[in-house]
């Protein structure tokens, strides 16, 4: 298959990169997806709603923004290696602490502390990724890196599916923390990026920084707008599935994992899918092309009772979402100025998180306050309202497919 045909020829340099940027992402977002999951079972703890559960996840996100930023300035002064490095160590320390939160106030300042170092790691890993990777498959590689995301899911649900009733959700985080053993694979597997010790940062790269992000403020604010309805695309169709499925469903942890985990193989599949057509019909025809397909499949994903049915629903559901998301590493980091890759991208996507980190929050309480704990409405209309924003966004830009990335 031409798939693995683009991991031939890689050379052990640049298949080691990439290996150790697609396992961050990926354990990244297994540590941020378990809260997902136990939504249910912190509310019981602390005998809450899951709305105010959620509050959690909207610090997390909201904070993303402090850590684009600062280990975005690490890696486009120091490397992206060592960035890399000491996100990945911060962001297990701070899971590992909100196993041990003792009320729910000292959980929102662990995950608050998650969020930030959560927040460096997709922009630090996708300039070094697509720093190192030839341009020959790099809409493959855009998809799949994207889809550690998924990955990282569907991890959390095999975990959450097969150990929660042994471990509780506080076991949960515990084991959220093993991340921290991927250091030791990049400081002995992988070099710095060759385009970043190419043009090695001076003292002056602090100056060229906000010069470079404030002569390009039209197009920072188009990434960051650009951001806000992925983010709203992802998470409005995620964050609160889980819930919908345990609350309105009644199905045990371990249904709800299956489900999830059968979801995120569609959003693999998707990623890599419409990634790697983007190459052929270009970066925003391929988003477009998937955001539109989300719509159809809402009866299917939203209003099924079965198992069978609910699992296809959610295949194709997050096929169509994560396949429009597989464009965007290649796409953001084709739109940036060279010098301030390592910034520019990663902190306009998690500026882009900030604006719709209280969406999933609005979602559970407009189903408590105005459908009666139904989740389907909800459901349904945030994936009409914000298909069609990415769609227009996505339109309304530019692309440059195909740009040189070996330089900052």
């Amino acid at each position: 298959m031409e798939f693995f045909g683009h991991f031939r020829r890689l050379t052990p340099v640049q298949r080691n990169t990439f290996i150790a940027c697609f396992l961050g992402w990926t354990l990244d977002a297994f540590d941020f997806f378990i809260l997902i999951l136990c939504v249910p079972a912190l509310a019981n703890q602390f005998q809450i709603q899951p709305s105010m559960v959620l509050n959690a996840s909207f610090l997390t996100l909201a904070m993303r923004p402090v850590g684009a930023f600062l280990f975005g300035f690490i890696a486009d002064r120091y490397g992206r290696r060592p960035a890399l490095t000491l996100d990945i160590v911060a962001y297990s320390i701070f899971e590992l602490a909100s196993a041990f939160a003792p009320s729910f106030t000292i959980f929102l300042v662990m995950r608050a502390f998650f969020g930030v170092a959560m927040g460096g790691e997709w922009g630090v890993g996708a300039a070094l990724a697509f720093e190192t990777l030839p341009a020959e498959g790099r809409g493959f590689f855009s998809g799949l890196l994207q889809e550690g995301y998924a990955m990282g899911y569907l991890i959390a649900a095999l975990v959450f599916g097969t150990l929660f009733s042994m471990v509780g959700w506080r076991g949960m985080f515990v084991i959220g923390a093993l991340p921290a053993l991927l250091v030791i694979y990049i400081r002995t597997k992988v070099d710095e990026s060759p385009a970043w010790l190419q043009g090695r940062v001076s003292r002056e790269a602090e100056l060229h920084l906000w010069r470079d992000i404030s002569s390009n403020l039209g197009l920072f604010f188009f990434l960051v707008v650009l951001m806000f309805a992925f983010n709203s695309f992802s998470h409005g169709t995620q964050d609160v599935y889980p819930t919908f499925l345990q609350k309105n469903l009644r199905f045990t942890p371990r249904t709800t994992g299956e489900i999830v985990m059968i979801y995120n193989v569609g959003a693999l599949l998707g990623g890599i899918l419409f990634g790697t057509w983007s190459e052929r019909i270009g970066r925003r025809r391929a988003i477009v092309v998937a955001a539109m397909l989300a719509i159809p499949v809402i009866p299917l994903w939203a209003y099924s009772h079965s198992l069978g049915m609910l699992s296809l629903g959610g295949f194709l559901m997050q096929f169509m979402v994560q396949g429009a998301w597989g464009v965007v590493p290649a796409h953001l980091n084709e739109l940036s100025p060279p010098s301030v890759r390592g910034t520019l991208p990663g902190f306009a996507y998690q500026l882009g998180n900030l604006l719709s980190s209280r969406n999933t929050v609005i979602q559970a309480k407009v189903v408590e306050t105005h459908f009666g704990g139904r989740y389907p409405p909800v459901l349904a209309w945030t994936v009409v309202v914000i298909a069609s924003l990415v769609t227009l966004v996505t339109l309304i830009g530019k692309e440059r497919r195909g740009t040189d990335l070996t330089k900052t």
